[in-house]
């Protein structure tokens, strides 16, 4: 008598159909890719148009709020370009997890002047033919420097890990505000040591000795000091 074994057909696995949400993300990331893969290839064109960004100017009307009379004679100006390298350590972490570096090129300008306004009656003595003129006026000075936006710019900045993510978190538009700040008083420094006075000063007697002799004097003498 013989007896037969049958084995048990293997149990297929049953594929269960993809969800509904899964096929719409993955189309829909599909898509995106796409469309920034044409953008950056530039193989449509026309898309650029459609997700550029646009500027717009809201600000609000410019308000004047005083006016004052100048007496300053701007005799000279003078360009100035500094190098800021400045670094901010924390004393007991290294710079690679809080510190930062930033690298600056600062250009601005610092102009000279005379201030006519400070001459009085007893400093100019003309003689009785008005021909002859003597002007004593005070000695030349120094402007505010002012830092020019479209000269000076970032060459590199370097920030510790803590300090990245801070960034994240916050929205800081006067990052650069301290090495603008050691730009301006680095050029008002070098400003004080250059002869940019003396060429003021030069300047203005130039200045003055053609416009008195054009109308009629002779001799124009002009000195400096209070």
């Amino acid at each position: 008598m013989t007896t037969s074994t049958k084995q048990a057909p293997e149990a297929t696995p049953v594929k269960r159909p993809m969800p509904g949400w899964a096929k719409a993300v993955i189309a829909l990331v599909a898509v995106l890719a796409l469309l920034f893969a044409g953008l950056r290839l530039s193989v449509l064109p026309g898309l650029r148009d459609l997700f550029g960004t646009e500027t717009h100017d809201r600000s609000g009307p410019v308000l004047l709020q005083s006016i004052q009379d100048m007496s300053r004679y701007e005799a000279a100006s003078g360009n100035f370009q500094v190098v800021v390298d400045l670094e901010k350590d924390s004393r007991f972490l290294p710079s690679a997890i809080r510190g930062t570096r930033t690298l600056y090129v600062g250009a601005g300008t610092v102009d000279a002047y005379v201030d006519l306004g400070k001459v009085s009656q007893q400093d100019v003595t003309v003689n009785d033919d008005r021909t002859s003129a003597m002007l004593r006026l005070p000695h030349a000075a120094l402007g505010k420097p002012t830092l020019d936006p479209d000269r000076s710019y970032a060459v590199s900045k370097q920030r510790g890990l803590l300090d990245r993510i801070g960034d994240l978190f916050s929205d800081n538009p006067n990052s650069e505000r301290a090495v603008q700040k050691l730009a301006v008083r680095h050029i008002g420094e070098a400003a004080r040591e250059s002869e940019l006075t003396t060429r003021a000063e030069a300047n203005t007697t130039s200045m003055l000795d053609g416009l008195l002799k054009s109308l009629g004097f002779e001799e124009v003498k002009v000195s400096y000091g209070t």
